[in-house]
C-alpha cells in the first residue's frame, strides 16, 4: 500500500486514508466486485479514482448527473489526472475528439451516463478501450425502494456480458438493507466484498424548531452566516420563489431552483452557487444529487421532508469538507396535515402505505426528545454508542419533562373504549375528536358520544393531544396497524400501563429556540479568520480566471490550515491537507505570497 499512499499524497495532497478507503481500494485492485456504502463526504470518489491511477487501462464511472461529471473531471484535471466525460452538453466535434483520445488510451477515467453505455455500438467501444474497472456511482438509483429510482440503471447488468472479466464497483451514500440487496441483485455483483461505513456525520449539528413566521426564522438564521454557502429546501416551487425573493429583497445573495425553471435558468443558478457568486439556493428536492460542493455550511428545511432517507441525503450535502455545518428543520403540525392530504390522493394502495409509514418516521424524528443523531443512525440499523452527541438541540438543550400519567391514561382509555365499543380501530384524529368532545357525523353515527371517554380531554388543544398520542407511539404504548387505514391499537405494554396506572413521564412539546450555547464542534479548525477571508478572496479570483468553482482550486479545509500555520514559503506548504504536487506547483507560490504580505502588517496568532 506504500505506492498507493504516495499517489494519494502526490496527486490529492492527503497523507492518510479515510475509514474503509484503503480496504475498498485493495479489494478492487485484487479484481473483486465491491459494494461500498459510505456516507456523503466519506470519500467515495477516491475509492475508484486512486485505483484507476494504480492499474493499467480505463476506469469507466457511471454517473447519473451531467453536473457531477463535469465537476469531478474538473477537479481531477486540476490535480493532474487524465480524466474526461461524454454527455449531451458536448458538441459533435468535441465528442469525436474525446472518443479519439479514448481509442488512443489517453485517459485513465471516463465519466458517462448509464443510457449512453446502452447505445448501439458502445459495447464495441468498451471492448476496444481496455476497460479494467466499472464503477457505478449513486448505485441506489437501481432500486425501486431507493429514494431516486432510475430505470436505466437496471440495464447496466448487461455490461457483465460485454465485459465479463472486469470487476464492478457499486457505490452509494444512503441505502437501507432492502435497497442494498436490490443493488447486489440487479447489478449482478459476483460474491461482492461489502463495506458499510458508519452513517454518522460528526461535523453536522442537527436542530428542529417549531415553525413560526418561517421567513423571519430563516433571515435570523442566515444573517450571521451571510458569507457562507447554504441550501434552503422547500416543498413547493412557489415556496422556493417566495423565500428567494424575500432574501434577495433584504440584500442576501439567493436564487431559486426547481423543475419549473428552464434548463438554462437551473444551470445558471447552479453554476452561480458552485462558484460562490450566489451564496444561497432555495430549492425543491430537484436540487442536490451529485452537487459536489464541499463548503456548504448549512441546510434549512423550510418544510417537513417526506422521509428520513431523503432528509439524511439532503442534510448530508452540508460539511462535505469535514468542517462544521448546521442543519435546521422547521416543523409544524400543519406540514404534517398537508402531507397527509397529499398521501390520500395516491391511488396505489401499497405505495400509499409505504409513504404513510415514512411520514410517521420523519414526524417521530421531528418530535422526538431523544438524540437526533441516534434517531437517524437507528433508521439505518446503526447504534450510536454515546448517550449525548453534543451536537443536536436535544442533547445541547434537553427539553423539560412532566408527569404525564393522567393524560396518558385518558388517551389510552379512549383508544381502548373505542375498540371495545365498536370492534374496530380508528385513526389518531378520531381519538382526539372523541377526547375533545367534537360533534362530528362519525362520532354520532358510531355512538362514540356515549363513551365514558367522550369529552374528558377538553383541557388540551387538538395539537397538544396529537403530540401526546405520537409520544405514546414513540414510547411503544400505542401502535399503528398495518393495512389501508392507519388505525391505533394498544400494545401489550400499553394495556399493562392502563391497567396498572403506572406513572408516565412525558416530554413537553418543543418551544421556540432559546439563545444558543456556543460549543466547540467536531471538525473545527481554529485559524486566523481575517487571513482566512483574504485567502478566500484570492481563491475566488483564481477560480473565476479559470472559470471553475472555487473549491476546484482549494477546499475550505486547505485554506483554514493555511490560515492556522501561516506557510509563507513553498517549502512550508508541505503537509497542508489537499495540496497535491500539481496544485502546489500551480498555486503554492501565489498563496505563500499572500500570507507573507499579510504577516508584514499582522502578527501570527497562536492556537491550541
Amino acid at each position: 500500500m506504500d505506492d498507493l499512499l504516495l499517489t494519494l499524497k502526490r496527486t490529492f495532497g492527503y497523507s492518510t486514508f479515510r475509514p474503509l478507503q484503503r480496504e475498498i481500494i485493495a479489494a478492487t485492485l485484487a479484481g473483486q466486485d465491491v459494494f461500498a456504502l459510505l456516507p456523503t463526504g466519506g470519500g467515495k470518489s477516491l475509492c475508484f479514482q486512486l485505483p484507476a491511477l494504480a492499474r493499467d487501462g480505463l476506469t469507466v464511472v457511471v454517473s447519473p448527473l451531467i453536473a457531477l461529471m463535469k465537476d469531478q473531471v474538473d477537479a481531477l484535471q486540476a490535480s493532474g489526472v487524465a480524466a474526461t466525460f461524454l454527455n449531451s452538453t458536448l458538441g459533435a466535434e468535441e465528442s469525436r475528439a474525446r472518443l479519439r483520445g479514448l481509442h488512443r488510451g489517453e485517459f485513465k477515467l471516463l465519466y458517462v451516463a448509464p443510457e449512453r453505455l446502452m447505445l448501439d455500438g458502445w459495447s464495441e467501444n468498451l471492448k476496444a478501450w481496455n476497460v479494467t474497472c466499472l464503477a457505478i456511482d449513486e448505485a441506489h438509483c437501481v432500486s425501486e425502494w431507493g429514494h431516486d429510482f432510475r430505470p436505466e440503471y437496471r440495464q447496466l447488468a448487461r455490461l457483465r456480458a460485454t465485459l465479463p472479466g472486469v470487476p464492478l464497483m457499486a457505490l452509494t451514500a444512503t441505502a437501507t438493507g432492502r435497497v442494498r440487496q436490490d443493488i447486489v441483485t440487479h447489478l449482478q455483483l459476483r460474491s461482492p466484498v461489502t463495506f458499510v461505513a458508519s452513517f454518522n456525520r460528526p461535523n453536522l449539528t442537527y436542530r428542529v424548531t417549531p415553525k413560526d413566521q418561517p421567513l423571519k426564522q430563516i433571515i435570523d438564521f442566515v444573517r450571521p452566516r451571510e458569507h457562507e454557502s447554504g441550501i434552503i429546501y422547500c416543498a413547493s416551487r412557489a415556496a422556493t420563489e417566495r423565500v428567494a425573493e424575500s432574501l434577495t429583497s433584504r440584500g442576501f445573495s439567493a436564487r431559486p431552483y426547481h423543475a419549473g425553471l428552464t434548463g438554462e435558468e437551473r444551470s445558471t443558478h447552479q453554476e452561480q452557487f458552485l462558484r460562490d457568486d450566489t451564496r444561497i439556493i432555495c430549492a425543491t428536492i430537484a436540487f442536490g444529487m451529485g452537487i459536489n460542493k464541499p463548503n456548504v455550511r448549512w441546510i434549512i428545511h423550510h418544510d417537513l421532508p417526506k422521509n428520513i432517507e431523503g432528509y439524511y441525503q439532503e442534510t448530508g450535502r452540508a460539511g462535505r469538507d469535514g468542517l462544521p455545518a448546521d442543519c435546521l428543520l422547521l416543523f409544524s403540525a400543519g406540514d404534517v396535515a398537508k402531507q397527509t392530504h397529499f398521501l390520500d390522493e395516491i391511488s396505489d394502495e401499497q405505495e400509499q402505505q409505504v409513504a404513510r409509514a415514512q411520514l410517521r418516521q420523519i414526524v417521530h424524528y421531528a418530535e422526538s426528545s431523544g438524540c437526533r443523531r441516534a434517531e437517524l443512525l437507528a433508521y439505518f440499523g446503526e447504534k450510536f454508542p454515546l448517550d449525548n452527541c453534543g451536537a443536536c438541540d436535544n442533547c445541547l438543550e434537553p427539553r423539560d419533562t412532566y408527569d404525564g400519567t393522567v393524560v396518558a391514561q385518558k388517551f389510552l382509555s379512549c383508544v381502548y373504549r373505542i375498540a371495545q365499543n365498536s370492534r374496530f380501530g380508528v385513526g389518531l384524529n378520531h381519538v382526539i375528536e372523541v377526547l375533545t368532545g367534537a360533534e362530528t357525523d362519525k362520532i354520532r353515527r358510531w355512538g362514540h358520544d356515549t363513551l365514558s371517554t367522550y369529552g374528558i380531554g377538553r383541557e388540551l388543544s387538538r395539537p397538544q393531544w396529537a403530540a401526546v398520542g405520537r409520544e405514546l407511539m414513540r414510547l411503544g404504548y400505542v401502535t399503528v396497524a398495518e393495512g389501508e387505514y392507519a388505525t391505533l391499537q394498544l400494545t401489550p405494554e400499553g394495556l399493562a400501563l392502563l391497567k396498572a396506572r403506572t406513572p408516565v413521564t412525558l416530554t413537553k412539546p418543543m418551544d421556540l429556540p432559546k439563545a444558543k450555547r456556543v460549543v466547540r464542534r467536531e471538525g473545527d479548525i481554529a485559524c486566523d479568520e481575517i487571513l482566512f477571508e483574504r485567502l478566500r478572496t484570492l481563491r475566488k479570483k483564481l477560480a473565476d480566471e479559470r472559470k471553475v468553482p472555487a473549491y476546484i482550486v482549494f477546499g475550505d479545509t486547505t485554506l483554514r490550515a493555511m490560515a492556522r500555520y501561516y506557510p509563507s514559503t513553498l517549502a512550508a506548504m508541505e503537509g497542508i491537507p489537499g495540496l497535491g504536487e500539481k496544485k502546489r506547483a500551480e498555486f503554492g507560490a501565489t498563496f505563500a505570497a499572500e500570507i507573507t504580505a499579510y504577516l508584514a502588517t499582522n502578527s501570527r496568532q497562536a492556537f491550541d
